[in-house]
């Protein structure tokens, strides 16, 4: 099966929020049939990886299938939260972003169900 590499923001969007040093974001699938490659790529362990400069002392993912959705969360990610972080974005609502630049394999077939410009 053919496969094309595609930031995950191309098959899924998200949000973010926080908690003191505790950050939540979903993400949710742009179409159905892209469910299935979010749950078996975004991962716990992946977005750890992707949040290595972070540091996240531990990684939930909370599947929510109906909405074709996840939410994950990270904690002590934000400095110590909105009133003890020097950062710009003490809320982290830019680690969405962060999130969605994931790359993750997509099968050729199901291309036509991406979102926004194809790269390069």
């Amino acid at each position: 099966m053919t496969t094309i590499i595609v930031p995950l923001y191309r098959a899924a969007h998200g949000r973010t929020g926080d908690k003191g040093d505790r950050s939540n974001i979903s993400v949710i699938a742009w179409h159905p049939a892209l469910w299935p490659l979010l749950v078996a790529q975004v991962t716990p362990e992946a977005v750890a990886v992707q949040f290595r400069h972070r540091a996240p002392s531990h990684v939930r993912r909370f599947l929510l299938p109906k909405l074709h959705a996840m939410n994950f969360v990270l904690d002590a990610v934000l400095d110590g939260g909105v009133n003890d972080a020097l950062n710009l974005d003490t809320h982290g609502k830019s680690l969405s972003f962060l999130l969605l630049d994931l790359r993750i394999d997509v099968p050729a077939d199901l291309q036509h169900l991406l979102a926004g410009p194809s790269e390069g």
